[in-house]
């Protein structure tokens, strides 16, 4: 029996972060995130010394999923890479590249994800659709978080 195609999403988008470029890459790294991503909380199964180390596997609740990144590369300042899998959900690819910016960085974002199950492609369209306002959320969450009231 075969399985009727699932959906694959590629997107790419940039926010602007008035830091120091290597002050906003370590916004991206995995306990980075704490500082702006509310119940972003990552749980290391076996820590390291470093975890923006390509091969760093930590765990994510999500809400009701729960997934698996690993760190796939990593050029500290620059640019950082996950694989990430949610289980009956999707698995994929997700990259952050931070440059000098006239603002401070840029941030580019890229997703590459497969849904898993047919009944998992509605969550990833849905995802794709609201790629735009997700980066804008990312964005304002980090201006927040950095700035606070000097915005």
């Amino acid at each position: 029996m075969t399985q009727a195609p699932t959906r694959r999403a590629r997107l790419r988008g940039t926010i602007e972060i008035a830091l120091p470029t290597g002050q906003a890459f370590a916004l991206f790294t995995p306990t980075g995130e704490r500082a702006w991503a509310p119940g972003w909380d990552p749980q290391f199964p076996s820590p390291g010394a470093d975890e923006t180390e390509p091969g760093t596997v930590f765990q994510i609740d999500h809400g009701e999923h729960a997934s698996i990144w690993a760190v796939s590369h990593c050029d500290p300042g620059k640019t950082i890479g996950y694989v990430v899998t949610t289980p009956d959900q999707r698995c994929g690819l997700i990259s952050v590249t931070c440059r000098p910016s006239g603002a401070g960085t840029t941030a580019t974002v890229s997703y590459d994800l497969t849904s898993l199950s047919s009944k998992a492609d509605a969550e990833l369209e849905r995802f794709v659709e609201g790629y735009p306002s997700f980066l804008g959320h990312w964005e304002y969450a980090i201006a927040q978080a950095t700035h606070g009231d000097r915005q």
